[in-house]
């Protein structure tokens, strides 16, 4: 699947550029390719097992073979289904990757060959609509015709489940395709999807995923610990299955699509409620309680009956650690201006990460047949309250804590810094105490040796211009003046007298001693005054004009 992309170089032919596609056909075409490039992987591998196993085991004929490869393409995407001893629940998670992956790219093909490529979170969820919708109902249509005298999918598991797999790894998908398209290199389209939602959305998503990151580490930690402890027990279950060659691959396998299943239970057995191996039994920090177990390999990883082992006191930590990751990622990611408001913020975070390990703890356990295998995995309630409770209490205090930090540093930094001191001049301006102490100094200074020149005296500061000084565009200064009444009686018209203004020369600086204070030039208003004389008004000037 390869979209056109038009091109035309200076001087060459220019490609005809194709035109958008419908967004329903594109999805429909895109799930159609998902599936058929999912069954075909699958069909090859069970043909595989099909002719290295006795072939009654899978049905008789090519059409078993097809039956049973479309039953582990619903077990893929997490569809139980029934048998003649009882329900089976428990799947490998790590058949996920397989259609996961697929559906992945199809979301970033839809989103560039359709009409919605420049949109943004509302494009992204068309396309991831568009393209979940036919994969569920083509999922339900795969149940229906993959039933059997023994083996019984079940429909709606598969729509739900092919569903909801589509709509999220096709919606990460489609953002990654939308912020690549604008420029912006990521690695993953969880940090496409990231760039796309708002701050205080893109912050608690931050924060969740680096708590249940922890969470998943300590699960994965305790986990391999533990085999590499009972490493011994797993090769001798090993010897008694005799697989063969072809079936040791085939049971390599089966042993990774597990893999997260044991991760998961790992990660049960740290936050504290642990997980069951069949119907009343417990594996947990309090203690380990278990019977009889399957013959397989990676379940020889489980600690022996009888009191936990010490380890569990240092995994009990886990989601102390975890909660303190995701309450000072939430705040990193975007801090709150109250106070107050920073561990309401980190307890969210925290609770929706209990959220999230109960989703997972779910997905990781179930029914495993009929009798005593009924129960297998840990509870989803009871890992989901313990995770939301442990962590979201230690992301309220490192969320408080963070924020905190950050706006106390924003206070401090934003704070002027303090301008640099002048140095204070010498107080001895006396030049007869300069030459005493010069004297002294020479005096001082040993026979033979050159005695070392008195530094000078400080300049003193030039001191600021006259701020009287100015240049006056005008130098002629109008007054208007009347005479008074002559002797007959009949006043004399006003008459207007050009005076000349007098400029202010500039003012030669010279240095002002500390003692002496700075002459100021006298104000504007008293440079003349107006006197009467002989019946007539004049204006008078105290200096004379140059």
């Amino acid at each position: 699947m390869s979209d056109v992309i038009p091109q035309a170089a200076n001087g060459g032919v220019e490609r005809p550029v194709a035109a958008a596609r419908p967004l329903a056909v594109t999805g429909i075409v895109a799930a159609a390719w998902c599936v058929g490039i999912g069954l075909a992987v699958l069909t090859t591998v069970t043909l595989i097992g099909w002719i290295a196993a006795p072939r009654t085991a899978l049905g008789p004929g090519l059409p078993g073979v097809f039956r049973t490869a479309v039953n582990f393409w619903l077990v893929a995407h997490h569809a139980g289904f029934s048998l003649k001893v009882g329900r089976v629940g428990m799947l490998p998670l790590g058949l996920m990757v397989l259609p996961g992956a697929l559906l992945y790219r199809s979301g970033g093909w839809v989103i560039r060959v359709t009409e919605v490529r420049g949109r943004q979170r509302i494009g992204v969820m068309q396309v991831a609509v568009a393209l979940a919708a036919p994969y569920a109902i083509l999922a339900g249509m795969l149940a229906l015709t993959a039933r059997s005298p023994v083996v019984t999918p079940s429909a709606w598991q598969a729509v739900l489940a092919g569903f909801l797999l589509a709509l999220f790894a096709g919606g990460l998908g489609a953002a990654r395709a939308i912020v690549a398209a604008r420029g912006k290199r990521v690695r993953s389209g969880l940090g496409a999807l990231l760039r796309l939602l708002p701050d205080r959305p893109r912050s608690l998503v931050v924060g969740v995923v680096g708590a249940t990151a922890v969470l998943l580490g300590s699960g994965a930690l305790l986990a391999a610990i533990s085999l590499a402890i009972h490493l011994s027990e797993a090769k001798a279950s090993y010897v008694q299955l005799a697989p063969g060659i072809v079936g040791g691959f085939l049971l390599l396998l089966v042993e990774l699509a597990f893999l997260p299943n044991a991760v998961i239970w790992g990660m049960a057995y740290a936050i504290g409620p642990g997980f069951a191996v069949g119907s009343g039994t417990s594996v947990s920090p309090t203690g380990v309680f278990i019977d009889a177990i399957p013959l397989f390999p990676p379940l020889s990883a489980l600690p022996e009956p009888g009191p936990a082992p010490a380890l569990s006191l240092f995994a009990l930590a886990a989601p102390f650690v975890a909660g303190a990751v995701g309450g000072t990622f939430t705040i990193r990611a975007m801090p709150s201006p109250v106070y107050e408001a920073a561990p309401l913020w980190g307890f969210l975070s925290g609770a929706l990460t209990g959220w999230v390990a109960a989703v997972l703890a779910a997905l990781s356990g179930g029914p495993l047949g009929g009798g005593r295998l009924a129960i297998m995995g840990p509870s989803a309630w009871q890992v989901g309250l313990l995770a939301a409770l442990e962590v979201g209490v230690s992301a309220a205090i490192a969320a408080w804590v963070t924020n905190w930090a950050l706006l106390r540093r924003a206070i401090t930094g934003d704070k002027p810094a303090k301008p640099p001191t002048a140095p204070k001049p010498s107080r001895s301006t006396n030049p007869r105490k300069a030459a005493k102490s010069g004297r002294q100094a020479a005096k001082a200074a040993k026979p033979g040796q050159r005695a070392a020149p008195s530094k000078p005296a400080a300049k003193p500061p030039a001191p600021a211009p006259n701020p009287v000084e100015f240049v006056d565009p005008e130098p002629m200064l109008s007054v208007r003046v009347s005479r008074r009444s002559g002797g007959d009686g009949v006043p004399a018209e006003p008459r207007e007298v050009r005076v000349p203004r007098p400029r202010a020369e500039p003012a030669v600086a010279e240095p002002a001693t500390p003692a002496t204070p700075r002459a100021t030039a006298p104000p504007q208003e008293e440079l003349g005054k107006v006197e009467t004389r002989g019946g007539a008004i004049y204006v008078l000037k105290s200096d004379p004009p140059d």
